[in-house]
């Protein structure tokens, strides 16, 4: 388990040793703490806090791709993306443009109300943050670490701010 904890911290520790990554995770960082300190009920609110946290990521994840200009004007090399960077970037797009529209219409599509369940979302962006941006490669060490602690993880942020939660 100690070598799970190593790559726990790692992926904690990495965005914040690199200045270009600060400035993506630290407003993710917001989104988690400030999810933590309202209400854990779902509703449209905290869709459009999901819908801006996944979007936000997404748009860290694809940014040093873009080139703003070209022959064909601006692109994104896509090429230059592992296929599972890529897979996760635009189900990571997808799910947070429909948590945005949801939460700004009222209306979850069917099967999607889940988008609303803000909390644990930002743990999930934070943690593979720096494999997706190209600092950390992909393995199942930290997949794995990623799993094992996101109860204990959840856990703490609970119980530890439920005294300063939903202060009147």
């Amino acid at each position: 388990m100690s070598h799970y904890w190593t790559t726990f911290v790692e992926l904690i520790v990495t965005p914040f040793q690199h200045l270009t990554l600060v400035w993506g995770i630290v407003p993710l960082y917001f989104a988690l703490l400030l999810n933590e300190l309202t209400s854990a009920r779902a509703n449209y609110r905290t869709a459009i806090q999901t819908g801006f946290s996944f979007l936000w990521a997404a748009a860290q994840w694809l940014y040093p791709y873009f080139k703003a200009h070209g022959p064909d004007g601006p692109t994104v090399d896509f090429h230059a993306m592992l296929p599972i960077n890529l897979l996760v970037t635009f189900l990571v797009l997808g799910l947070g443009a429909i948590a945005l529209f949801s939460g700004l219409r009222h209306r979850y599509p069917r099967y999607f109300a889940f988008l609303g369940y803000t909390r644990f979302s930002n743990y999930f962006m934070i943690t593979i943050f720096p494999i997706q941006a190209h600092y950390l490669t992909w393995t199942w060490d930290r997949l794995i670490a990623i799993a094992c602690f996101a109860v204990p993880i959840w856990l703490i942020l609970h119980f530890g701010l439920m005294p300063i939660r939903n202060r009147p």
